[in-house]
């Protein structure tokens, strides 16, 4: 049956990307396509429709195949919630917490899961589109991969590597990776691909033929830069620094969103909408700098770790200037693990980040307690602040309850409630993902900040945006020799 694997020389290479534009490619020239992903290390994810997890480009790249996402497309996923571990989530499931000493012990389970899931895929797609993770050459993890050349032998998946021309020595990549991998390694790939590239492809014709001679691998393309990827979902955290795609707007007639970098941010593809609206300028904060004495809203984000990162807000003077933006009237949104922040206490009883217990911000009068529970699930329901419709997911550990509870923000379409306010609404939070995906919350949320919003459906515009690369792909890839790579009969291309 057919299928791929896209690895990559290194991270952040654009290995998601370009899985998504390709899923999307073939997807529109009428194949049945599937996305996967043995093993994903990220703290952005996404809810299925069966109350699992998986990652976040996982997750887009079932869109692109127009497809719902499930458990089984990435059935390993590591969230790091500290330095030294992971929390496990195995086939959409958390399995506790994965201790980094652990990661080079025996991963046969682990990689028959990934197989059998793989498996399954296959049986209800005519072409199944993997992506690794990290690189092949990280020689050092090759013993107990399970994510790229461990998946790929045991799986009989012919592999394609990418180098990244964007970042420099690509060709010291390519020829590098084929000089350190074994011979079996080698053997699997069947050619690379060059991505990010700027300008004139014809003036890398040398470079082509380089790594062609060196390593006895086909060129299948060379890709250019994306643009259309800055209205996608970003997996990493390094990416919230890239500038917004909204157009260019005078300051005078924006509104200043400020979230601050916490180390462990999640799900922060909840403010992507909020990237693209005219009249707004969103911030994401780094560690050293102060939270902005201009800002309209000052949001704190979902993460993997709350107790730890509402420590080093504290240690970084975040506290105190949110409590001063508070006193000159600025209005604050706390999402999951943000909103938990902005209680009196965090409790942890079965140590399940390690802490006993932290003091909260106390903006809100609510208490949280960590449990081993975690909550995943679609919500669909009611802003109560400007009865908006809303749709969006959980996604949290802890329940969280006390006096502000009784002014909820968010009312479920089945009569349950989430979130708080304060008396003046000026300081609100709830554990919902995904608010501002729809628009007419996001209009009347911006409305009650002074901005105007575009209305602009962000889910119309992602699918503008995966068929723009998708077709950006067909002309800059060997489609021909990517369907034999894959094992397609030509017909399907």
């Amino acid at each position: 049956m057919a299928a791929i694997m896209i690895q990559g020389c290194g991270s952040d290479v654009g290995k998601s990307l370009l899985v998504a534009g390709l899923c999307r490619l073939f997807a529109n020239r009428g194949l049945t396509v599937r996305p996967f992903k043995p093993q994903n290390m990220s703290n952005n994810a996404a809810v299925t429709p069966d109350g699992g997890e998986i990652g976040r480009s996982t997750a887009l790249q079932a869109v692109a195949c127009r497809t719902p996402p499930t458990v089984d497309m990435n059935p390993v996923l590591l969230k790091p919630q500290s330095d030294l571990g992971s929390q496990l989530i195995v086939r959409g499931r958390r399995q506790g917490v994965m201790q980094a000493s652990a990661h080079g012990r025996d991963k046969r389970e682990l990689l028959q899961i990934a197989v059998e899931s793989f498996r399954r895929l296959q049986q209800e797609s005519e072409l199944v589109i993997v992506e690794g993770a990290g690189s092949p050459a990280e020689t050092n993890l090759r013993t107990h991969d399970i994510a790229n050349m461990g998946f790929a032998h045991a799986a009989d998946v012919p592999v394609v590597l990418v180098g990244d021309i964007d970042r420099g020595h690509v060709i010291a990549s390519l020829v590098g990776a084929h000089a350190v991998l074994d011979e079996a390694d080698r053997a699997r790939i069947h050619g690379f691909i060059i991505n990010k590239f700027r300008g004139d492809a014809s003036l890398f014709d040398d470079g082509l033929r380089t790594i062609e001679s060196r390593t006895g691998w086909s060129r299948l393309g060379v890709v250019p830069w994306l643009h259309q990827a800055g209205a996608l979902p970003a997996e990493d955290a390094m990416q919230l620094d890239q500038p917004g795609v909204a157009p260019v707007v005078a300051a005078r007639d924006r509104i200043r969103i400020v979230i601050p970098r916490l180390p462990h941010i999640a799900n922060f593809d909840d403010f992507d909408p909020l990237r693209a609206e005219p009249q707004v300028e969103l911030m994401f904060i780094p560690p050293g700098q102060p939270l902005p004495l201009d800002a309209t809203l000052i949001i704190l984000p979902g993460s993997k770790a709350t107790i730890a990162d509402l420590e080093f807000f504290r240690s970084q003077g975040w506290d105190i200037d949110l409590l001063a933006h508070t006193r000159r009237g600025g209005r604050v949104l706390g999402i999951c693990a943000g909103y938990q922040m902005l209680g009196n206490v965090v409790l942890d009883p079965e140590r399940i980040e390690g802490h006993d217990s932290a003091r909260g911000l106390g903006l809100l009068d609510i208490t949280t307690t960590m449990t081993g529970n975690k909550q995943l699930r679609a919500i669909t329901g009611t802003d109560r602040v400007t009865g908006s419709a809303v749709s969006g997911y959980e996604m949290h550990l802890g329940f969280s309850t006390g006096p502000a509870t009784a002014r909820p923000f968010i009312r479920f379409d089945n009569g349950a409630t989430d979130g708080a306010l304060s008396p003046d609404t000026r300081i609100l939070g709830c554990h919902i993902h995904g608010l501002f995906h729809s628009p007419a919350f996001r209009s009347a949320f911006l409305a009650r900040l002074g901005a105007q919003s575009n209305e602009e459906d962000y889910a119309y515009r992602v699918e503008q945006s995966l068929d723009g690369i998708a077709a950006t792909l067909a002309s800059a890839l060997d489609l021909e020799a990517l369907a034999r790579i894959a094992r397609l009969s030509r017909q399907d291309v």
